[in-house]
């Protein structure tokens, strides 16, 4: 999907809402243990309880990982009902895929062709040669690390030199980089402190931002100094929609909490005049 495809359902649906797909199978209602893919049957029904309101769905790989052939044939399934039923929600593999040459391009191609993916979420530490065979395919998306809202981003992510944080530099040095118009990044919401001076740095580009609800991110603050004049902005909630019930009553449940969250993205987006 093109930038301009995914602007379009965002101002469609008044909504930069991502679903993130962290799949628990110790949170999932019992009753969808007894079915024969309880991971697909617990992802099936929230993306359809949630998808008038959400523009993107965000896979996390480790959550499907864990669970070994089950989990990537859910994956599998996933993605596949994504792309069939819903091809106009951006899709995200979250695999914080991160190497070089032979290996990286065997990474893009897994995601991009097998899977069909939209993006995959690449760590930069490497550098180049570990995200270009990303931005290599028309009409997909390598979604880089910048500034990840864990204790642990203070170990390297706000190192200096030369008075430039490391982050900074990563967002710089990425814009060198060949198709770098395909890149977008990942800011925690916890971060945002830093939106200012990062906009500066990728004023046009999209930010995925995680960290909105249990992790306690504000979406106001994320709006106000992260959305540029087409929005440019994927707010992710994870658990704070797939786990508001564990009865029967899950994916209404979900449902409420996404339409929530729309609704407080209609406003913030008629604010800064984009629909």
């Amino acid at each position: 999907m093109t930038k301009e495809k995914l602007v379009e359902q965002i101002k469609k649906k008044e909504s930069f809402l991502c679903v993130g797909l962290d799949i628990d199978m110790t949170k999932i209602p019992n009753h969808l243990k007894k079915e024969a893919d309880p991971i697909f049957s617990f992802a099936k029904a929230i993306i359809d309880a949630t998808h008038k309101f959400a523009v993107a769905y965000k896979p996390n790989l480790a959550f499907f990982e864990s669970y070994g052939v089950e989990g990537w044939q859910a994956f599998h399934k996933v993605m596949e009902y994504l792309n069939t039923n819903f091809p106009y929600h951006f899709t995200i593999a979250d695999a914080k895929r991160g190497d070089i040459g032979n290996t990286a391009k065997r990474y893009a191609k897994a995601f991009f062709e097998t899977y069909n993916a939209d993006s995959v979420t690449v760590s930069p530490y490497m550098g180049k040669d570990a995200v270009e065979p990303f931005l290599t395919f028309e009409g997909k998306h390598a979604i880089l690390l910048a500034l990840t809202s864990n204790p642990g981003a203070s170990d390297f992510q706000y190192t200096k030199e030369n008075n430039e944080k490391l982050f900074e530099k990563v967002l710089r040095t990425s814009l060198t980089w060949s198709n770098s118009e395909r890149l977008m990044y990942v800011v925690g919401a916890t971060k945002v402190e830093s939106l200012n001076s990062i906009r500066k740095i990728v004023p046009n580009s999209f930010l995925l931002i995680p960290g909105v609800g249990a992790q306690g991110g504000s979406l106001a603050e994320v709006a106000n100094a992260g959305m540029n004049s087409q929005c440019g902005l994927l707010v992710n909630s994870s658990r704070g929609i797939l786990y508001c019930s564990r009865e029967t009553d899950f994916a209404e449940a979900a449902s409420k909490e996404a339409s929530r969250l729309q609704k407080e993205m209609s406003v913030h987006l008629k604010e800064k005049g984009i629909v």
